[in-house]
């Protein structure tokens, strides 16, 4: 038994370790994944920590069913998302004059970056719930298709094509809209 406890052991320390360098890696997409969904940058941040500090409790259950560790944590925070919204008197949202991007940019460069943010943010509203994730997961959380699609049960052919018709979709309502 000490061999088989020993064993154990050290799955759960490359657990750990695993975990620890996808926090590294992970820590601003998950935030910048949440952001986009509450709309409060420090709440977004205080959020990622939960995600990880869930998945330290977690992490003797975690089982990879080919599943990677990081499609795992955006579950995670999805269901953090969901949760915190669920717990809102009302959505977040932010007013494009409070947003600030620190850059060596042009202000007008800037403010020109805000107003489309803006359009896109608008032109998202129009897409279905699972196009909006979708779009949230690949350019905002920076996920794989296949990752994203062993997050939504989906197989990463089928994440692309609803990217695809997604950003189509886009490109008609911003066109339209100019």
């Amino acid at each position: 038994m000490g061999a088989e406890a020993n064993k154990k052991t050290d799955e759960q320390r490359e657990k750990e370790n695993r975990l620890a360098s996808l926090y590294d890696e992970y820590f601003d997409r998950i935030a910048r994944y949440i952001y986009v969904r509450i709309g409060d940058k420090n709440e977004a941040e205080d959020l990622a920590g939960e995600v990880f500090l869930k998945a330290l409790e977690s992490l003797k259950s975690y089982k990879e069913r080919g599943v990677p560790m990081q499609a795992w944590l955006f579950r995670i925070a999805h269901n953090q998302v969901v949760d915190h919204l669920r717990k809102a008197t009302k959505i977040k949202t932010v007013p494009i004059d409070t947003v600030q991007i620190e850059s060596r940019e042009d202000p007008v460069a800037t403010v020109e970056k805000n107003i489309e943010m803006e359009r896109v943010n608008e032109a998202m509203q129009k897409l279905t719930p699972e196009q909006r994730e979708v779009v949230r997961l690949r350019f905002f959380g920076g996920l794989s298709s296949k990752e994203v699609g062993a997050m939504l049960s989906k197989g990463d052919g089928a994440v692309r094509e609803m990217q695809r018709t997604a950003i189509e979709k886009l490109r008609g309502i911003l066109a339209r809209e100019c």
